[in-house]
């Protein structure tokens, strides 16, 4: 039997060595609940460990952050209903990104209006999506869906899809937001296919980059220094379009071999205090970090 400390979502090591302002919103993060009272999805790839509301206020206390969006994860299919406890749990100071299909009505999604969400997300990446076709499909959908509510359309991608999105992204009248640096490669460099892409509609204002999840970018732990340079070119480009998360609890979506979907798999052990540190490494300026932490984010999901 796996030990249960083993797979325990970390907490941060490390002080907070910069002033947080006031009202600093975590854009990207995870809750799983007792899985007795919230099932995983039986086509999910991974089994992550627990990660509860209590844990995540303990996270947020020590990083001085008031604000979190809960992103529904892959591992529950097209159930909410576990980020919607972490939101209720939370309270005015949380929203939520929820993961629908062609079965969800448009009276649920006034439901999820109403509990916080704020957004879709559409995980291409861990679905293993390729087919341009396909992406062009799901996210031309998703826009048609959300336009009418205002609500944003979360991607989780790659920058060769990207790429192939690229006239869309321009032309929705909702916002796209591209999480984890748009799915680069920090080992490939800033020339890397897609990535002046990415850096071009972040600076047409049509899209957000979560400056998150360094780890899946990176294998430089803990500090990730190779994600600077493309965490600065995003926020030059236009830094009214960055938002920031940590990708707690750092679930382990990877396939890896001999371990079955059903395997629980070990969250990353992840220093979140190292990890924000990193920001003002990024972004030396106060104001430019305030609109990261504070204002994008307030305007993006209606804080």
């Amino acid at each position: 039997m796996t030990d249960k400390i083993y797979v325990r979502a970390a907490q941060p090591a490390t002080p907070i060595n910069f002033d947080v302002p006031a009202h600093a919103c975590d854009c990207h993060t995870h809750i799983h609940g007792d899985v007795e009272k919230f099932p995983f999805f039986a086509g999910r790839v991974y089994t992550p460990g627990p990660a509860s509301p209590e844990e995540m206020a303990a996270l947020h206390k020590a990083l001085h952050i008031e604000r979190v969006v809960i992103v529904t994860p892959s591992v529950y299919g097209t159930d909410n209903s576990s980020s919607l406890f972490g939101i209720r749990a939370r309270g005015a100071t949380a929203r939520g990104v929820a993961v629908i299909d062609d079965k969800t009505t448009e009276a649920q999604l006034d439901t999820m209006h109403a509990g916080g969400f704020r957004g879709i997300r559409i995980n291409l990446a861990t679905d293993g999506v390729n087919n341009p076709d396909v992406g062009r499909a799901r996210f031309t959908a998703a826009i048609e869906r959300m336009k009418a509510r205002g609500w944003h359309v979360q991607l989780y991608t790659t920058l060769a899809m990207i790429s192939a999105i690229r006239d869309i992204v321009l032309a929705s009248p909702v916002p796209a937001v591209f999480d984890h640096f748009g799915g680069l490669e920090a080992s490939l460099g800033l020339e890397q296919p897609g990535f002046a892409d990415l850096v071009a509609l972040v600076k047409s204002g049509k899209a957000y980059a979560k400056i998150s999840g360094a780890y899946r970018s990176s294998n430089l732990a803990p500090d990730y220094q190779d994600m600077a340079p493309y965490a600065r070119a995003l926020i030059a480009a236009n830094p009214d379009r960055i938002v920031w998360g940590t990708d707690w609890p750092h679930p382990d979506s990877a396939q890896v071999e001999g371990r079955k979907t059903t395997d629980l798999a070990p969250f990353h052990a992840i220093d979140d205090g190292r990890l924000l540190n990193q920001l003002p490494v990024w972004a030396p300026d106060a104001d430019v970090r305030k609109k990261i932490l504070v204002d994008n984010p307030a305007r993006l999901y209606g804080f």
